[in-house]
């Protein structure tokens, strides 16, 4: 076993902070690297070394390994943190740290590049009979061959990118005569953000949950799923919000994903955090969609539920030691909530909305987590991810860290930028997310943003704090627990899963 002793975090922002604090906990040193706009960002000031690596473009700073490389070399870290995005699933990166004796907290390369290519992943799940979206094992080759496997599946089809992610190379192509123009548009994308413009076709869910596990596995062979997380609220294929666990999923289907997840972690030989995420469709079926190599950003309503720190479970992966607990060990109490608060303007299609930050004031209070990657004062830019900050609730159930959301919404003062606030609030307080009864597609058929304007959001705050007192009182005068609801909730899902299981 190799004890690590300092860590150099390859990323900027609230990760890089996040890392930071769990490394001071375990008493290890840290480094950050920066570029020239992040000189006095919070994570620079937070470590203890610093490395400046570039200019503002990422393609000259954060993304070059010799870069990296030599910043860790040079400050004497032993150790590499990627972070979420820039080099945290480059399999070659991985490599490279393996090649320069520096520990990589992460994945093996190996696993990286295998899980990174969709198509490869699809053909290993087909082997670990892992249900997957009907469509191509392989990327298109013939566009004739690929139009008679979309008629066959049934239209609409979504076309996605091999090398993929973050919804870039990815196209809903809903009749055959869109076909042709759709492959290609989604070939142009997948080449400009990838290099590499393979694609695949898959059949197009309807009512689609997208639902996630995540896994920690170490190098002695043991993997454990650390429960699950809905991340159906999305813009562009991108995730807004976030809760764990999924509301409904019932203890039956839940422990059915969970030995699927773990099965994929297994087939791909696979060490460190990572997550295997699903869609479920309106029937409760479900079909693996991916798995991301690394930390996901929606990491804490995880941790907040399980009392974890997964940053730490991978600092000791990454040593060489065994986990320091079973899977019964791993227990879920609670609810918790995640909403990412971006400099985007929600009433303009969420493009972004760049500038100072003139102020931040975070909110506080019982079951409130806020990870910020910026202060007061700080510009944000067009170089780099929107994302202000990731506001996060616990409650004892689903009801309680909805409303302490909506309470920290409310408090959450930002100036000098559009930020996705008002859009999280609509969230919460629309019917189809207090009851569950959402799907990815919330935000382009439901979601109005002429109703962030009409002046009722404080009001339907104030309803919806009002409705909640009353229903408690309403419990209590009853002798009925705060839990009703997802009794009665479980009791349905448990109808789904006999019908599942009487197919």
């Amino acid at each position: 076993m190799a004890e690590i002793q300092k860590v150099l975090i390859a990323n900027r922002g609230e990760i890089a902070l996040r890392v930071i604090r769990t490394c001071r906990d375990m008493g290890i040193q840290t480094v950050a690297v920066y570029s020239d706009p992040d000189a006095h960002a919070p994570h620079v000031l937070h470590a203890d070394e610093s490395v400046h690596i570039g200019p503002a473009a990422s393609s000259e700073s954060y993304l070059v390994f010799d870069k990296i490389i030599n910043a860790a070399k040079q400050t004497g870290a032993d150790a590499i943190h990627p972070g979420y995005g820039f080099l945290s699933e480059n399999g070659n990166f991985a490599e490279r740290c393996r090649n320069e004796d520096l520990i990589f907290i992460g994945p093996k390369p190996e696993s990286i590049r295998l899980m990174g290519d969709k198509t490869a992943a699809r053909e290993l799940m087909s082997k670990a009979d892992i249900p997957y979206p009907p469509g191509t094992k392989d990327a298109l080759k013939d566009p004739e061959e690929a139009e008679k496997i979309a008629e066959d599946i049934g239209y609409p089809v979504l076309v996605k990118a091999a090398a993929g992610g973050g919804g870039k190379g990815m196209r809903i192509i809903h009749n055959k005569e869109d076909f042709q123009s759709g492959i290609k548009a989604a070939r142009s994308e997948a080449r400009n953000a990838f290099g590499d413009d393979r694609v695949y076709i898959e059949k197009y869910l309807e009512e689609p949950r997208h639902v996630e596990f995540q896994i920690i596995a170490d190098k002695h062979g043991n993997v454990l799923h650390v429960f699950d997380r809905e991340c159906s609220i999305q813009r562009r294929h991108q995730k807004v919000i976030e809760e764990a666990p999924c509301a409904i999923l019932t203890p039956e289907l839940r422990a059915e994903m969970a030995e699927a997840a773990i099965a994929v972690a297994k087939a791909c030989d696979y060490e460190n955090a990572g997550t295997i995420e699903f869609l479920v469709d309106r029937n409760r079926n479900f079909y693996f969609l991916e798995m991301n190599t690394r930390l996901q950003v929606e990491h804490p309503v995880t941790e907040l539920i399980t009392g974890l720190d997964l940053v730490q479970l991978q600092i000791l992966v990454a040593q060489g030691c065994e986990l320091p607990l079973k899977q019964e060990d791993i227990k879920k109490q609670g609810h918790a909530v995640e909403c990412r608060i971006y400099a985007e303007d929600p009433r303009d299609n969420f493009l972004p909305s760049t500038g100072r930050l003139t102020k931040h004031r975070i909110p506080s209070g019982n079951g409130i987590r806020v990870d910020a990657g910026v202060e007061e004062g700080q510009s944000i830019t067009i170089n780099y991810d929107p994302m202000i900050s990731k506001l996060c609730s616990y409650g004892k159930n689903r009801e309680e860290a909805i409303q302490r959301m909506l309470r920290a919404l409310e408090e959450y003062e930002i100036g000098g930028c559009r930020t996705t606030i008002p859009f999280c609030r609509y969230v919460l307080q629309h019917n189809d997310f207090r009851s569950a009864e959402y799907d990815t597609h919330f935000v382009p058929d439901i979601f109005d943003p002429t109703a962030l304007d009409n002046g009722d959001a404080r009001l339907a705050d104030i309803r919806s704090v009002a409705a909640a007192l009353l229903k408690r009182e309403q419990s209590e005068e009853n002798n009925q627990s705060s839990f009703k609801r997802t009794a009665v909730s479980q009791n349905s899902h448990s109808l789904w899963w006999k019908k599942r299981q009487n197919r």
